[in-house]
């Protein structure tokens, strides 16, 4: 039950967030179960496969076959609700009392860029959201797909870069503790989750 709850709460915190019409799209076992074949397919040329569909699974009657885009949307989104939940843990971390300068400073250095990969995951849905695709065409070679797809994979790499800085600046051994341990597992997930959804963008890219 707390699974399914904990999917819910998703979806829906994804929907306020993003205005995504996540809706099923084909409701049938069998279709569910092509549509998963398909994200399994496409996972398997991520970094971290295992991860990829396991983050996605949940996402499968939105998602129709085949279709890089709305694949490439849900990889995206969940990059972003994962992203605002490890920002959000980090902001509640700040304000922890009998902090050290050291942890201090490196907790405020996180939450700065967090917030950015934040807003670069936010632009690169809405971005890809907005595009219209040409049924039946190749779209790889049309300037206005090109310049789409060109600023997502920029804001995508942007946001990674940023997840991983926060992530590095939690490598000195002299931040230890339960507090660092628990950041630095949420900022992992993070920049893995998004390292698989650039992976995915860039599958679209070549549509």
């Amino acid at each position: 039950m707390g699974m399914i709850n904990n999917t819910v709460s998703r979806l829906v915190f994804l929907v306020l967030l993003t205005g995504l019409p996540f809706i099923c799209y084909g409701s049938s076992a069998t279709g569910t179960a092509s549509t998963i074949s398909f994200i399994k397919s496409s996972c398997s040329s991520t970094r971290y496969p295992t991860l990829c569909v396991q983050s996605l699974t949940s996402y499968a009657s939105a998602i129709q076959q085949n279709n890089k885009q709305q694949l490439a949307q849900a990889a995206l989104s969940e990059s972003l609700v994962r992203a605002h939940a490890a920002k959000e843990y980090v902001a509640q971390s700040i304000k922890f009392r009998g902090l050290r300068a050291r942890e201090y400073a490196a907790i405020k250095d996180c939450l700065e860029q967090m917030g950015d990969s934040v807003d670069r995951l936010s632009k690169s849905v809405e971005e890809l959201k907005g595009m219209h695709m040409h049924p039946g065409k190749s779209n790889s070679n049309q300037p206005e797909f090109i310049w789409h797809v060109s600023n997502i994979q920029t804001w995508v790499s942007a946001a990674l870069t940023d997840v991983n800085t926060c992530f590095d600046g939690y490598s000195s051994k002299a931040l230890n503790g339960k507090l660092k341990t628990s950041i630095r597992e949420r900022v992992l997930n993070v920049a893995q989750v998004t390292s698989n959804a650039l992976a995915l963008v860039n599958r679209f890219a070549s549509s």
